[in-house]
């Protein structure tokens, strides 16, 4: 039996729906990452969008084109991180179901400064519970995001990590960027480092508040870089005013979107990665830092404390001068940065592409085969 209680054979096909699709996204490379899983188990596999990015013709199909196989030969997997119409044509749809949640950004968040985006994310957190009363399974890419899914009444539910391949990581750094960073540091001072898009969740003011504080009682010659595409233009902007207000505008570079290469850049020039943001299913950057032998800074809420484990430093709370105080303790203590370093590289390890397929690929095994609850399956 499946869990819904509905006898399913062994589908032929096992579709996946999502709501948006575009390169250099973590949700999109996890969606195409998922059909290559779901290939290589034997079930024909396509994309369906709503709304897609350049570059994904022929990769990526219409969402008008979903095939309606009602009798079971064809499942359909839903890429939830969003409110979208597209949730309603997988509610619609007449072949069984599974969702693969990323996390929603509770609304209140977000909806001060982008009321559009509250109202979709409102839409999300209620169709998440919608879709439970007619899925199979739900997966999540952490066990936070998989607690969110038993509270919102799905029947089975397994953990499966974000797809990453942490091999895109390590593109060689752009030389440029490389050099104008290196002659920065010629000067002195620390660099502070934070990664995400410019959403008012990411919380950047309270890197800012934090930064203001370490420029003032430690180290005068510090730099902060923030990185990542600015979402919401009043909220980027309004770090901007920030950053001036307090005095700091030439100690702070808000360099929005970059390449991979001058990411890498970033990276290595990096001391510190600097995270306080108040709400993360997964948080990619994390693994990043790690990844670049860059220690973690991070307030401990939602998926972060799961995600760093004991390879960072987790703090309970966001205060300007706690934060400083552990960014300069990690920076002067040689013997804890050296930990953490070493720490940060075995766990980012932990999370290849390999394992994640196979995780992947274990819970939808799961779905398929039906039979008693699935609660915190994982690989092995």
């Amino acid at each position: 039996m499946s869990g819904t209680g509905r006898p399913w054979a062994r589908p032929v096909r096992i579709d996946q729906v999502i709501p948006s699709i575009v390169e250099r996204d973590a949700v999109s490379h996890h969606t195409l990452e998922a059909q290559r899983v779901l290939r290589s188990m034997g079930f024909a596999s396509e994309i369906f969008a709503r709304d897609m990015g350049p570059g994904l013709a022929g990769r990526v199909r219409p969402l008008g084109e979903l095939p309606q196989e009602g009798d079971g030969s064809q499942w359909v997997c839903y890429q939830l991180s969003i409110g979208s119409p597209a949730a309603d044509v997988v509610l619609a749809h007449p072949g069984p179901k599974i969702v693969n949640y990323h996390n929603i950004t509770p609304a209140p968040l977000v909806e001060s400064w982008m009321p559009l985006l509250g109202d979709e994310v409102r839409l999300g957190r209620s169709q998440l519970v919608r879709l439970a009363e007619v899925t199979e399974m739900g997966i999540g890419v952490s066990r936070f995001n998989t607690s969110e899914l038993v509270q919102a009444g799905y029947r089975r539910t397994a953990v499966a990590p974000l797809m990453v391949d942490v091999a895109n990581f390590d593109p060689p750094p752009d030389r440029s960027k490389a050099t104008a960073l290196s002659h920065e540091k010629e000067g002195g001072g620390a660099d502070w480092l934070f990664v995400g898009q410019m959403l008012p969740h990411k919380s950047h003011q309270d890197v800012v508040k934090a930064f203001a504080c370490f420029l003032r009682a430690f180290d005068p010659c510090a730099r902060l870089h923030l990185i990542g595409r600015e979402s919401c233009p009043s909220y980027a902007e309004g770090i901007r005013r920030y950053v001036k207000a307090l005095g700091i505008a030439d100690s702070v570079d808000l360099a929005g979107s970059v390449s991979s290469s001058e990411l890498a850049a970033y990276y290595r020039a990096a001391d510190v990665l600097v995270c306080c943001s108040e709400h993360e299913g997964f948080c990619a950057p994390l693994l990043e830092a790690m990844r670049h032998g860059v220690p973690v800074v991070a307030y401990g809420v939602a998926a972060v404390p799961e995600t760093v484990l004991d390879a960072g430093v987790v703090l309970a709370t966001k205060m300007p001068s706690v934060v400083a105080a552990a960014v300069h303790q990690v920076l002067v203590d040689r013997s804890l940065r050296e930990l953490l370093v070493e720490r940060g590289t075995e766990r980012a390890g932990e999370f290849t592409l390999e394992r994640a397929r196979r995780a992947f690929a274990n819970a939808v095994g799961a779905a398929v085969a039906g039979g008693g609850p699935a609660r915190d399956a994982r690989a092995r």
